[in-house]
């Protein structure tokens, strides 16, 4: 297993490493050209005062928007190699600890591939790996936001002591309430986990922990409920519902509930269909061939039910995917089916419960016994390595033309940043702007007719308008 671990690891090390560093090439485009002069002018809390009143209501989305944009440009260069570095982390932790909690353990460096693999498979898999990744503005609503709530199951698998377990039920708490305003998506799928965690406690905990891990749950609720609460009461969120018709009325009524289930049922089919994720199955698999009882004989947390856990995790994620689709679909219609980032609040779900099927897969197998059994068990290891291989393969070549489409256009961005600056610090008022889109996203004057972001630029710039260069005589 060694000699695997050492052979795999370093690919989607390598992917994670390669895509932080074309965050380097990240320029500002659609919302960030307004998010740039209004932190500019009126500092972050000037934002977080605008989304509560005015945009959306989510006051935690613009406290970390005005985090990231409060530098600047290096605000966004940066973006997306510090959220990649905190979602290994994240999911590295998870894993160990979810490896503890069933009383198993695993050679050194298999949590750190399982963990790593989750991660590009999750960001580098999708249709869009752009508005996943490196749009700083979409990855703090609908990449970010389900890694965070991951990250506050990390004290509950940790705590031992009731003052640990007192203290992850008031870290919970309070990452649901800044995730209710946060994510509306995000807060969907944590709130159906949480209940069905609530609800089938009896077969996800042993009888000791039990009832602490429903208070947990409650207070997970709570937190989630009490942050959507502020969110959905806020002036920017009722001006968000009244702008686009997406009142509740809206939402259930018939015929947008049908279109968001054929909208959910064409999704689930991209993803069915998209053959990279089965590296969450294959390095699920070499997990599951892997681990062992651990030595210590520390009690197991979790029974031994996985098959029960893979079925109820399909079921979750069933239903938290068809109610995401539910609240965005009076805002996108029937193209919420091909807006791929706001799948993402589910998406991560649907990777884990994959790799958690390989997990199944792999134990199940190694519980095989024989001298027969031995050789299959190490066919089904190659087997697996070598699909893992390959996913980081094919991930490969479209990260490398997007990082390619990304310098390119950096380099013109900035080459047209510095012509703006320059006239307009010599008393410019009117000048042209050229469009710069990159895989879809607004910009003035854009293939998209898209002018919004035109008034923006002007106010970056200091300007009263700019102009389409494509239009001058």
């Amino acid at each position: 297993m060694k000699f695997w671990v050492r052979g795999l690891l370093p690919l989607p090390l390598g992917l994670l490493g390669a895509a932080s560093w074309f965050g380097g090439y990240v320029r500002p485009s659609a919302d960030e050209w307004c998010f740039l002069p209004l932190v500019r002018d009126n500092g972050i809390s000037g934002l977080v005062e605008k989304f509560y009143t005015v945009d959306n209501g989510r006051v935690a989305n613009g406290l970390l928007v005005g985090l990231y944009t409060k530098p600047g440009i290096p605000g966004h260069q940066w973006f997306a190699p510090v959220s990649a570095v905190l979602m290994l982390a994240v999911l590295w932790a998870v894993t160990v600890l979810l490896l503890g909690a069933a009383g198993r353990t695993a050679p050194r460096g298999v949590p750190l591939l399982v963990a790593s693999t989750v991660a590009v498979v999750f960001l580098l898999a999708t249709p869009n790996t752009y508005k996943t990744f490196y749009w700083p503005a979409s990855s703090v609503s609908h990449t970010a936001a389900p890694v965070l709530a991951c990250a506050a199951a990390i004290p509950l698998l940790r705590a031992r002591s009731r003052t640990a377990r007192r203290a992850a039920a008031a870290v919970v708490f309070l990452a649901g309430c800044f995730l209710g305003t946060l994510s509306e998506e995000a807060s969907v799928v944590a709130l159906v986990v949480l209940v069905a965690v609530l609800t089938l406690s009896g077969g996800i905990f042993v009888p000791r922990v039990r009832g602490y891990a429903r208070a947990w749950c409650l207070a997970g609720l709570a937190g989630v409920g009490t942050g959507a609460l502020v969110l959905l009461t806020s002036p920017g969120s009722v001006n968000r519902r009244e702008r686009f018709g997406a009142g509740t009325a809206s939402m259930v009524a018939p015929e947008s509930l049908l279109g968001s289930l054929r909208a959910f049922l064409e999704i689930l089919g991209t993803l069915v269909t998209t053959w990279q994720y089965l590296g969450a199955v294959a390095v699920g698999v070499l997990l599951g061939l892997s681990v062992r009882h651990r030595a210590d004989g520390a009690p197991a947390l979790l029974p031994r039910r996985p098959l029960f856990l893979v079925c109820a995790g399909a079921l979750v994620f069933l239903v938290a995917g068809y109610l995401c689709t539910v609240i965005t679909y009076p805002l996108f219609g029937p193209r919420v089916s091909s807006a791929s980032r706001t799948w993402n609040d589910y998406l991560l779900l649907y990777v884990l419960l994959l790799t958690g099927a390989g997990v199944l897969l792999g134990r199940a197998w190694a519980r095989t016994e024989g001298r027969r059994a031995a050789w299959r068990t190490t066919l089904t290891a190659a087997a697996g390595a070598a699909l893992v291989a390959a996913v980081c393969t094919a991930l490969a070549f479209p990260l490398g033309e997007l990082g390619h489409d990304m310098r390119v256009r950096a380099e013109r961005w900035d080459h047209q940043d510095l012509r703006l600056r320059t006239e307009a610090a010599r008393g410019a008022r009117i000048l042209p702007y050229t469009p710069l889109p990159i895989r879809g996203m607004g910009e003035p004057f854009g293939s998209r007719a898209r002018s919004w972001p035109a008034s923006c630029v002007a106010d970056h710039y200091r300007l009263e308008r700019i102009t389409d260069t494509r239009r001058l005589p």
